[in-house]
């Protein structure tokens, strides 16, 4: 690090504080231009209302990206060979008389690469590496590393100066981004060339996660264009995951993500159950196909007795015959269920129109008189459409359904079940309590019934589009997410002005103003330019056959580690999962090394990691945290009081904490809702129970030893398992 006793470095530092507030004036400069013609968007009137609406919401994005450059707008200089100097930042920003000349680079241009890989072994042109240490906006001190020069390391020890500094940092709400740090085995996988899935598999605390983001980051700029029209889908394991990690996109200024658990891929869905075992693993298998196919089979009906249909001149039936032929032409249509429909009723009344016309007109009507048979049936089609009981008829034998009334009908039905040749398991007495596992059943069914509109009137649909349009234009504002303080109460009420809900509703028909990823986590048939994964080793054959649908293009970042799966329709190897969707056209990564937790308590959890995966290697420690981890045996009666120690000992330090046990221990999570995250203290509750809950309980165990960044504790009842026996045995916390 830098100091007062080096030679120049005062001088040094001056310079480097005063380059760094000249960018930051360029940035203040470049916000209130985009805020001006921000607001001059919003009141202008040249143009159709679609350029206008779209130069709003490029303008917003801008804004948006300009502000989150605000913390940690530059981080680092290099100095290469021949003389000349780059600083690297969040954002690049381009000189005024020269817009092709960068006075701050992009961390994710070409020419930033070598901020992040030269070594002295491997200089990339370079002479030195600069890493400044800021705090807001003042520079306070920069640390240097010189390559090609053994004699002269980095002030500090390699440039490992900051990042040490940012793992042994408390941990704050969220996930941060890690652009100031990236190191080499992480850059090489953040920008590499592949346009296929890339597999990134990583032991506890290897980044995986935050590499992954980066990763979208770096695309969303390289290919700027293609991306910006369809976005990012980041699928993480569960809610709190999702919030944990939602931060680091936008801090790089990139908006256009959405972010989902497995169980949102279906818009509107509330998931409010979960599977047992067993039935996760038959519903997440692809032989689940053959009964969702066989289930809609089952509704397409043909009658034991024939069904009278009473019409005013005459009754006629429908009879097993005729079901049958207007169900066989219905399936060969190879229409999905709800739209085929129109092609069995098609059949069904030309059957019924035709044995009724000859019978009304038997004795004075033949088919010779042709304008008079086409209007005896145009009479009786339009009494057949009107007839309450022709109506319940189809209903019965080939009634539009939705992925939920079909879904919940089967589940709660032993008869159905057995017609659609589905294991007893699956049986339940809520149908409507849908699991994580439901939600691929319900999207494979979304195609295979159709929408059903072509069974709705022309006037049913628009009516519908007109209420879809409403409630889009009572909400706009709140679609816009601009902070209030960008702009004044003036342009405030321009906005609302603009927006007004009936105005809206009339544009709505020329374009949609919701941002991309509002509109995209609402649509179902949205489909983007590339998929994150995360927790990949959860997933199903059945997940994976949504997702596929998602990305067309197959591009994917999955990220994962197959020592940690916990589901029993997981993926047990990559290639298995992956190989029917894009053969030869995925890579694998692996990330080695652990940014997160300290060698002590990793030292614990690779005793564990040897048990149940000895294959595995453990990931390696890239530092110690000098706090041995430790273990309490308790009673039942003590817990209580031991666990509340532990939180009030913490609450008096800074970062954050967790207790971590089974459901029943008081203000306890389960291993499994904290996959991903970190804590700067963990409290692991009754790990020998934990173990005992079913055959993933060890890997459950190690998610929970793994979350620590500085410190791990355990409380026990029974005996300490024999892998923990490494923790430091104490009577009191």
């Amino acid at each position: 690090m830098g100091n007062v006793s080096t030679p120049g470095y005062e001088e040094e530092l001056r310079s480097e504080r005063s380059y760094v507030a000249e960018l930051y004036a360029r940035l203040d400069a470049e916000r209130a231009r985009v805020k001006g013609e921000f607001e001059g968007a919003l009141r202008g009137t040249g143009g159709t209302r679609m350029e206008r609406d779209v130069r709003v919401r490029a303008l917003a994005k801008d804004m948006k990206r300009l502000n989150v450059a605000d913390n940690g707008l530059c981080f680092g200089r290099l100095d290469a060979l021949s003389g000349e100097s780059s600083y690297v930042g969040r954002i690049g920003i381009f000189d005024e008389e020269n817009e092709f000349e960068p006075v701050l680079l992009d961390w994710r241009a070409p020419a930033a690469r070598a901020f992040y890989v030269a070594t002295a072994a491997s200089p990339e042109s370079m002479r030195r590496r600069r890493q400044f240490h800021t705090r807001g906006r003042h520079v306070v001190d920069f640390t240097d590393e010189m390559f090609g020069r053994p004699d002269r390391g980095a002030r500090g020890g390699r440039g490992d100066t900051a990042l040490l500094a940012a793992v042994n940092a408390p941990r704050g709400v969220g996930m941060r981004d890690i652009v100031a740090t990236i190191q080499a085995e992480q850059d090489g996988i953040i920008r590499l060339d592949h346009p296929g899935v890339l597999v990134i598999e990583g032991g506890p605390g290897t980044g995986k996660t935050v590499v992954a983001l980066h990763r979208v980051a770096y695309l969303m700029y390289t290919h700027r264009e293609r991306m910006e029209r369809h976005g990012a889908l980041v699928v993480g394991p569960n809610p709190a995951f999702l919030d944990h990690i939602h931060r680091v996109l936008p801090s790089l200024g990139e908006s256009d993500v959405v972010f989902m658990t497995p169980g949102d891929l279906v818009p509107g869905l509330r998931v409010s159950a979960e599977d047992a075992p067993a039935a996760a693993r038959l519903k997440g298998s692809l032989k689940i196909l053959d009964v969702l196919t066989a289930a809609v089979a089952d509704r397409q009906r043909v009658p034991k007795q024939p069904i009278p249909i009473d019409l005013r001149d005459v009754t006629v039936r429908i009879d097993a015959e005729t079901a049958e032929w207007a169900r066989d032409e219905a399936r060969a249509s190879g229409l999905p269920h709800n739209e085929a429909r129109a092609v069995f009723t098609e059949i069904v009344t030309y059957v019924l129109t035709e044995r009724a016309t000859a019978r009304i007109g038997r004795g004075w009507l033949t088919r010779a008189d042709r304008e008079g048979w086409e209007q005896m049936r145009t009479d009786l089609l339009k009494e057949l459409a009107e007839d309450e009981t022709f109506t319940a008829a189809l209903d019965e034998l080939w009634p539009v359904l939705t992925p939920e009334t079909l879904l919940a009908a089967l589940f709660t039905s032993p008869e159905r079940l057995r017609a659609a040749g589905a294991d007893p398991t699956l049986s339940r007495a809520d149908g409507d309590a849908w699991t994580v596992s439901d939600v691929p059943l319900l999207d494979e069914l979304v195609d295979l019934l159709g929408s059903g509109k072509a069974d709705k009137t022309a006037e049913e649909v628009a009516e519908r589009e007109r209420r879809a349009e409403a409630e889009y234009a009572a909400g706009v504002l709140d679609i816009i997410k601009l902070d209030p303080e960008d702009l004044d109460d003036e342009f405030q009420l321009v906005a609302q002005d603009v927006l007004n809900a009936r105005g809206l509703a009339d544009r709505f028909v020329e374009s949609d103003t919701r941002e991309l990823a509002e509109r995209a986590a609402a649509d179902r048939d949205w489909t983007y330019r590339h998929v994150v994964v995360d927790e990949a080793q959860e997933l199903s054959e059945m997940d994976w056959r949504v997702l596929m649908r998602r990305c067309p293009g197959r591009s994917f970042t999955v990220v994962g580690d197959l020592a940690q799966r916990r589901s029993a329709a997981g993926a047990t190897s990559w290639d298995a999962m992956l190989q029917p969707y894009v053969p030869d056209r995925w890579v694998y990564r692996s990330l080695s090394v652990n940014y997160r937790t300290p060698a002590e308590i990793m030292t614990v959890a690779a005793a564990l990691l040897a048990e149940f995966a000895p294959g595995v290697q453990p990931p390696e420690s890239v530092r110690a945290s000098g706090v041995p981890p430790w273990s309490r045996r308790v009673t039942e009666d003590e817990l209580p009081a031991a666990i509340e120690e532990f939180v009030r000992d913490e609450a008096g330090r800074e970062g954050t904490s967790v207790v971590i046990g089974p459901p029943d221990v008081p203000g306890a999570v389960a291993p499994s809702e904290t996959k991903g995250l970190e804590f700067d203290a963990v409290l692991v509750v009754a790990p020998e129970r934990i173990l005992a809950d079913g055959p993933r309980g060890a890997a459950e165990l190690y998610v929970a030893l793994t979350r620590a960044t500085q410190r791990l504790g355990v409380l026990h009842h029974g005996p300490l398992p024999p892998a923990l026996a490494g923790l430091k045995v104490v009577s009191r916390l």
